[in-house]
């Protein structure tokens, strides 16, 4: 059975999703089921994430969400990933696990950036000798295969970067989670059809995990998914996207011709908005872990914005950048590339001054004389 989806002019063959929609439910079941009792466990135990300056709710709430998600993926994985003992599958596997318990013991003891940075750089190193690495970049600015410095180089950078934004992101309720969600689909989509169906089941899984965790995370969030979440969604997604540019870079008919354009776009809004904040940071003579409010949600919440409303607009965002890198496929990826980081400068542009027009009306609606009955 085939559909044609006329909006991006795919074709999706359904059987070949039947077993991702097998992940996807399971893991969606496993953490709906898992998150109550963690919820309980923490406020039982008092392991709150308490506000500070870096952070946007107000009152004490359960964190570590993340385990549940974990747990969700995890399981799936285990009752229906064919395991092939492969070097890139250990080391992937027990990356996972690493990450877990850095993000458990960030989220219990708030563990130095400098540490986590140490840790992450030697996980990406592990992935990158695996054999999963950015080997070309299929002809972006003239570059077609890259030295084996340069793999291990971009590669590490990479996964250590994008591991590095969805922590970041993760500020407002259902933002991270939302945000991962559709990346998630989105690669396990492609994976499926550029015939790396397997690869494509922990995109499912950890998909499914995250659908039932936003059940509990959107706005008034009963529970945060915290460092155990992002740092473990971030890293998938980073090793996922090298994976999916590898797949179409050494296959004889590729389905993407972009690949590391859309690669990029797929991680674009936590990645432009790291690179935007660590910027204007070192521009102030800041350091660029130094904690503020001036991400991409704080741009609407600063200004009265609910969580929900920042969070669903941004998601938006993401949707229609992962609809227009798809729809522009056959445009140079030069020009492609120019035209997200400009829609991109667009969108900060446009976010300021909305919340400062807003602000305005307000305070002239505030002046304006009360009439007398």
């Amino acid at each position: 059975m085939k559909n044609y989806i006329h909006l991006l002019q795919i074709n999706l063959q359904f059987p070949d999703y039947k077993l991702a929609l097998l992940c996807f439910v399971t893991a969606f079941v496993v953490t709906l089921i898992t998150i109550p009792p963690i919820i309980s466990l923490i406020k039982r135990y008092k392991l709150y994430d308490v506000p500070d300056a870096r952070k946007e709710h107000l009152s004490p709430i359960p964190t570590m969400g993340g385990i549940a998600i974990i747990a969700g993926m995890m399981t799936t994985l285990f009752l229906w990933f064919p395991f092939n003992s492969e070097l890139a599958e250990i080391s992937f596997f027990f990356s996972i696990i690493v990450l877990l318990g850095l993000g458990i013991m960030d989220d219990l003891k708030d563990l130095s950036a400098k540490y986590k940075f140490v840790i992450e750089l030697g996980l990406a190193t592990l992935i990158a000798l695996s054999g999963i690495r950015i080997t070309s970049f299929d002809g972006l600015f003239g570059i077609n295969d890259l030295t084996l410095t340069a793999q291990y180089s971009i590669t590490i950078l990479a996964i250590t970067g994008i591991t590095n934004a969805f922590n970041l992101i993760d500020g407002i309720d259902g933002l991270a989670g939302g945000l991962g969600f559709m990346t998630l689909v989105t690669l396990g989509i492609f994976l499926t059809i550029s015939g790396d169906a397997n690869t494509a089941l922990i995109a499912f899984a950890l998909a499914g995990g995250i659908f039932a965790f936003l059940y509990f995370n959107f706005n008034p969030a009963r529970i945060f998914m915290g460092d155990t979440g992002s740092l473990v969604l971030g890293f998938v997604i980073a090793v996922l996207c090298i994976r999916l540019m590898q797949v179409n870079i050494f296959a004889a008919s590729p389905v993407l011709s972009h690949a590391p354009v859309f690669v990029l776009a797929i991680v674009l809004i936590p990645v432009f908005d790291t690179l935007r904040v660590f910027t204007l940071r070192i521009w102030k003579g800041k350091s660029p872990f130094a904690a503020d409010k001036t991400h991409i949600h704080h741009l609407l919440t600063n200004r009265g914005f609910s969580h929900g409303f920042a969070a669903k607009l941004i998601c938006f965002l993401h949707g229609f950048v992962l609809f227009e890198v798809y729809w522009l496929r056959g445009l140079r990826q030069e020009i492609i590339l120019a035209i997200l980081v400009a829609f991109m400068f667009l969108v900060i542009f446009m976010l300021k001054n909305l919340g400062l027009t807003i602000m305005k009306k307000q305070a002239f609606k505030a002046s304006l004389p009360t009439e007398i009955d």
